[in-house]
């Protein structure tokens, strides 16, 4: 009997007690809750005529790289430098062995003589009305051909040796003495060292070469140099890409080159378009949710915040140059722009910087 009277009070109970908890619920749902306000800090939008700089890599190398051979083959008789000595202009490096040369030039020289002794042998003979005019110019032919001939052995034989073609250094060694060398063949890579001779390689793209002119400002660091930075200009730009790679080939010439340079010397260069165009620069800082060229910015309505999409041209150290996205707007939100969404009360402290930063 008092189990069922315990039920019997629980069940009307129960009712007074679901009545309270509602009351409680309603009460607190129907609290308003303070909205929250988001300080942030507004930065002016710069527009600007710029270009995107070309950015690339390549190695340091002389302008005046000579790959020297000899013009007729031959065996080598001697090389008289070795990889890393300094060599002067009219230099002699190397020499082939001249027997075979120096019996062709015997050959021409005899072959001459004989063609002499015909030619004035026959025009006695014409002045005697025993020969005929067409036998002397036969023979006169026959002279200047074997003439011809003792000049090209002559010739042939001069550029039997390898002299330097400028002051500089033997950077490689591509033969040996007692090989067989052909016409043309390189037997050394001479680099001339003159401060002047100094350019810097560089591969770029082809949409890249299209922007580019000789004459464009370029700017090179160096590994072997760090912190510093060397100005140039683009003196030489290629017709055609390189069949391995697919890039062409650019070099800048330095205008004041360190003191001390050698060929491969790594390198880092920027080169500006003179063609520029009208972009609009922000702080880097004010780009979110960056995708590609894809990006989003926060601006001010009121004391709201506002996100605008917007495409992103290029990124120079802390400045975001845009193509398109920000127009009629002069400021962005900066500082606190990472805890906002669309719509969020804002407050914009003081301190508003007067421009974008610029390096």
């Amino acid at each position: 009997m008092k189990t069922q009277r315990y039920v019997f009070l629980l069940l009307l109970a129960l009712p007074l007690l679901l009545t309270s908890c509602g009351g409680k619920t309603e009460a607190k749902t129907g609290e308003t809750l303070a909205e929250e306000v988001i300080p942030v800090r507004l930065v002016p939008v710069a527009r600007e005529s710029t270009a995107e700089p070309v950015k690339a890599s390549g190695l340091v190398a002389s302008e005046t790289e000579a790959r020297l051979s000899f013009k007729t083959g031959g065996i080598i008789q001697k090389i008289f430098v070795k990889e890393g000595d300094a060599v002067r202009r009219g230099q002699l490096l190397a020499v082939l062995n001249l027997t075979e040369i120096n019996a062709q030039v015997q050959q021409a020289t005899e072959a001459v003589g004989k063609a002499e002794r015909d030619l004035g042998r026959v025009k006695n003979l014409y002045r005697d009305s025993v020969a005929t005019l067409e036998q002397v110019q036969n023979l006169t032919t026959a002279l200047n051909v074997a003439t011809n001939n003792l000049d090209i052995a002559t010739y042939n034989r001069g550029f039997s040796e390898i002299r330097s073609t400028t002051n500089g250094v033997v950077m490689k060694k591509l033969a040996n003495e007692g090989e067989l060398a052909g016409p043309g063949t390189p037997v050394l890579l001479l680099s001339a060292t003159d401060r002047r001779d100094w350019v810097v390689k560089v591969g770029i793209s082809d949409k890249d070469w299209v922007r580019l002119k000789e004459g464009a400002r370029a700017e090179v660091r160096l590994d072997a140099y760090p912190n510093q930075t060397f100005p140039a200009t683009v003196s030489n730009l290629s017709v055609g890409a390189d069949a391995a790679s697919g890039m062409y080939l650019a070099e800048l010439k330095l205008a004041a080159a360190p003191p001390k340079l050698a060929t491969g010397i790594f390198a880092n260069a920027l080169i500006f378009p003179a063609v520029k165009s009208s972009l609009t620069a922000i702080p880097v800082d004010a780009l979110i949710e960056g995708s590609d060229r894809d990006a989003f910015v926060y601006v001010a309505e009121g004391d709201r915040a506002i996100r605008r999409a917007v495409k992103v041209a290029y990124l120079n150290a802390d400045r975001a140059f845009l193509q398109s996205g920000l127009d009629g707007v002069s400021e962005v939100i900066t500082d606190g722009s990472a805890y906002l969404t669309e719509g969020a009360k804002i407050r914009v402290v003081s301190g508003r910087s007067t421009a974008v930063s610029r390096k």
